[in-house]
């Protein structure tokens, strides 16, 4: 086991909580750190989805113009560096276990939680790098996430819809107010919601903010993107949702730093692991996407009908039991041929089988439609390969868990091979 394995096994047992909201212990800290302003500029990013692409479009973006970056996103599908990138490139082992020791040696008695430390040790190497622009994706709501300790130079939101409910409830209303809570008095903030919550429009009122909604300020028809004079075609190359590119032009257009010419090219290039992410194993398509919620699987079949296939779309689903599953098997009942549930042994959250079964019911799912039995996550996948056409796509999808274990499959497979 690495230094870096062991850290991460020693923070997992650090807490007695996964998750604890509130900034008091982890302000602290970040104050003996001397991170509260880990970059001259900060843009944070929350919304329930589509957030982690907002990032890695204003990642891209500002690189190509020229500036250097921090970005901090989670959660990670293989490796724990995948959270921590400075100028596009994840972090070593090394910086992460000095990272960590800095945080320690600050924290004396103070007990944090597992994102609560990394997210300090993320800033600790953002602001050692000296970088130009850190940008932050918010880990849970907003107002109380570890993430909101930095005062945000603009922030954003991308998407308000329900998930986390334990945490922010199921009322549009209070999720936004918690996401809101990363606004800051006066300062400009772009909302990607078409639809935002009136709790989210009476905040960026109230805070005196320099608001921006899609829509108003700036606008997405199709593929076209217009905000003032800048008019930009968003590439069909990229499976990003819209909204979040959208957004990320938006706030560099604000901040006056948009490149000044190539920005289709960036965008041509966008690609996110586990977003409509498509990947060739053993001559068939895999699409892989983490989406675990309503909203998330309403835009992923969009996706589907906008780019169909001439054979069958067959789905490899494994999900967390305390998701609403049936409202995330539903928006996909009709572009989804067949069905193959799955398990995830040894993940304590994931639904059984007699779970995904009655939830894909429930969403409309004829019975001859689902497989007959739910093996394993890699063992679902070799079998869907086996008996998928070339002309059929196979998805994977319902949470990171399920991507993380096909990347993990697939990527065994290979190394085996060579």
């Amino acid at each position: 086991m690495t230094e870096l394995q062991l850290w991460l096994e020693r923070l997992e047992r650090l807490h007695p909580t996964e998750i604890e909201l509130g900034l008091t212990r982890v302000a602290t800290v970040a104050s003996t750190l001397g991170v509260e302003r880990p970059a001259p500029r900060v843009i944070t990013v929350a919304g329930t989805n589509g957030k982690g692409s907002c990032v890695a479009t204003l990642e891209a973006l500002l690189l190509a113009g020229g500036h250097s970056t921090g970005a901090y996103s989670s959660p990670h599908l293989l490796r724990f560096n995948e959270r921590v990138r400075i100028g596009g490139r994840e972090v070593s082992d090394a910086d992460l276990v000095a990272a960590f020791e800095a945080v320690e040696a600050a924290r004396g008695d103070t007990s944090l939680t597992y994102f609560e430390f990394t997210t300090l040790a993320a800033l600790w190497l953002f602001r050692r790098a000296g970088v130009e622009y850190a940008l932050l994706e918010v880990g849970l709501g907003g107002r109380l996430d570890a993430v909101n300790l930095v005062d945000a130079d603009l922030a954003v939101i991308t998407s308000v819809a329900v998930d986390h409910e334990a945490w922010l409830g199921n009322d549009r209303e209070v999720i936004g107010r918690e996401k809101a809570g990363i606004l800051r008095p006066g300062a400009p903030f772009v909302c990607a919601d078409p639809e935002p919550p009136l709790s989210v429009v009476s905040a960026a009122g109230s805070m005196g903010a320099e608001a921006y909604f899609i829509g108003s300020e700036f606008a997405l028809d199709g593929d076209r993107y217009r905000f003032g004079a800048t008019e930009i075609t968003l590439p069909a190359t990229t499976a990003l949702p819209r909204p979040s590119i959208a957004a990320a032009l938006t706030a560099l257009l604000v901040l006056d730093a948009l490149p000044g010419s190539g920005v289709e090219e960036v965008l041509a290039g966008l690609q996110l692991p586990g977003r409509c992410q498509r990947l060739d194993w053993r001559g068939r398509e895999l699409l892989l996407d983490v989406g675990h919620n309503p909203a998330a699987a309403a835009y992923l079949a969009r996706w589907l009908a906008d780019h169909p296939v001439a054979g069958r779309t067959r789905a490899l689903v494994a999900a967390m039991a305390d998701k609403d599953l049936a409202g995330l098997f539903a928006p996909l009942a009709e572009v989804v041929d067949e069905w193959c549930p799955a398990l995830l042994p040894g993940n304590a959250r994931a639904a059984g089988c007699e779970a995904l079964v009655a939830a894909l019911a429930a969403a409309g799912v004829t019975a001859e439609r689902v497989a007959a039995d739910c093996p394993a996550v890699a063992g679902a996948l070799d079998r869907l390969v086996a008996d998928t056409g070339s002309a059929d796509r196979l998805l994977v999808f319902g949470s990171f868990f399920t991507v993380a274990e096909v990347l993990q499959h697939v990527r065994d497979d290979i190394d085996g091979e060579s």
